[in-house]
């Protein structure tokens, strides 16, 4: 086989394939990618857009009680997307980086794209 294969009128460079992400840092990529698939931690990661709070005013901000959002909280701190700061007794939360906003921001604009009719 050489460098360069035709399949169905597209040329794929064989060099590009070389350059796939490790196994498990993809499968990595994966288990984040699966605590995004929560509604509950979107909101919960969208209401921290705007600057850190402690757990009582997120779940007022949600409509939600506390010890679920709590839960959610562990879930998403253990997946590196929050960061906690205790002042006191009292946790303030945060999103981790800018990172955590990029990802955000980009899969609400791909929402967005799609819906007005964008190709994916």
């Amino acid at each position: 086989m050489n460098d360069k294969t035709e399949k169905k009128g597209h040329i794929c460079d064989a060099a590009s394939l070389s350059s796939e992400p490790d196994i498990e840092l993809l499968y990595d990529l994966s288990e984040l990618f699966k605590v995004f698939g929560d509604s509950t931690r979107i909101r919960i990661l969208t209401a921290l857009i705007s600057g850190e709070m402690c757990v009582l005013h997120i779940a007022d901000r949600l409509g939600m009680g506390q010890s679920a959002v709590s839960h959610q909280l562990r879930i998403l701190r253990a997946a590196g997307l929050v960061r906690p700061r205790r002042v006191g007794k009292t946790v303030y939360y945060s999103l981790d980086d800018d990172h955590v906003r990029g990802i955000l921001e980009a899969g609400l604009e791909h929402v967005l794209h799609s819906k007005r009719g964008g190709t994916v």
